[in-house]
């Protein structure tokens, strides 16, 4: 029977990429010359840090310039705080993975509803969609890829 699995996850070595590529940028840039401010990546968050609150936004434009160069969907960013120490602002930014909960019934809920001759389960932090017909399968991938979804899918290990 035809299967494939429904997945979240995001390139961690292309991340880093992204923020060294972001890093370099800061210091080619003139109006941050003698400015205190960085990216950093540890643990699966990012976190941008300078002094004033519009270096912040425009450091923030930039990380997001260097995922798209690298590929990585933004939705894999998901602004967690700002915090405030001394001088600097810093915003902490954390990295999704996986398909939690109840965005994986959503999903379930939405393949029921197509009225598609599919089933879905959900095991663990990936969903697994199973079907007679190999048309039925891709008519559901092209279902999610048309949802306003908040998190990156990727579709993989399809089985014919």
């Amino acid at each position: 029977m035809p299967s494939f699995d429904i997945v979240s996850e995001i390139n961690m070595h292309e991340v880093q990429n992204a923020v060294d590529q972001a890093q370099r940028e800061l210091g080619n840039r003139w109006d941050f010359k003698n400015v205190e401010a960085s990216f950093e990546l540890a643990d699966k968050q990012v976190t941008v840090g300078a002094e004033q609150e519009f270096q912040v936004e425009q450091m923030i434009d930039m990380l997001r310039m260097a995922f798209a160069k690298r590929q990585l969907d933004l939705r894999a960013l998901k602004e967690e705080k700002e915090s405030r120490s001394g001088k600097l602002v810093r915003r902490h930014f954390s990295l999704r993975e996986g398909i939690d909960q109840p965005t994986a019934k959503d999903l379930v809920k939405r393949i029921k509803e197509s009225k598609i001759k599919v089933q879905a389960s959900i095991q663990g932090d990936k969903l697994r969609v199973t079907g007679k017909k190999r048309d039925e399968l891709q008519e559901t991938i092209a279902l999610l890829r048309a949802a306003e979804l908040d998190i990156p899918l990727q579709f993989d290990n399809f089985r014919d």
